[in-house]
């Protein structure tokens, strides 16, 4: 199994509406790629000071599995349209369980 984990720093004039339309459009990618096998993403609780803004943990049967997700056009509408404007740091990592 593949194990994908994203933390992503928002700019702090981020709206409460654009952070919103990032969770939105993430939890809709498990109807639309059958290759995600678990998906889990949602904005930092602020239980902790330095935290990133937003996590996502994925998990994929094989690489391949992973990189249909990754270069998904539905995936990649998320980032452009959502992500993008609002990112200040990204930081991800995939390993093997």
């Amino acid at each position: 199994m593949i194990q994908h984990v994203v933390l992503l720093t928002f700019v702090p004039e981020a709206t409460p509406e654009q952070r919103a339309a990032v969770t939105d459009g993430l939890r809709a990618l498990p109807a639309l790629i059958s290759q995600i096998k678990r998906y889990a993403v949602g904005p930092d609780l602020g239980l902790a000071p330095d935290n990133a803004s937003f996590g996502i943990v994925a998990e994929f049967e094989t690489r391949a599995d992973y990189e249909v997700y990754r270069d998904h056009p539905a995936h990649q509408q998320v980032i452009t349209d959502h992500i993008g404007p609002i990112r200040a740091g990204r930081a991800a990592i995939q390993f093997e369980r």
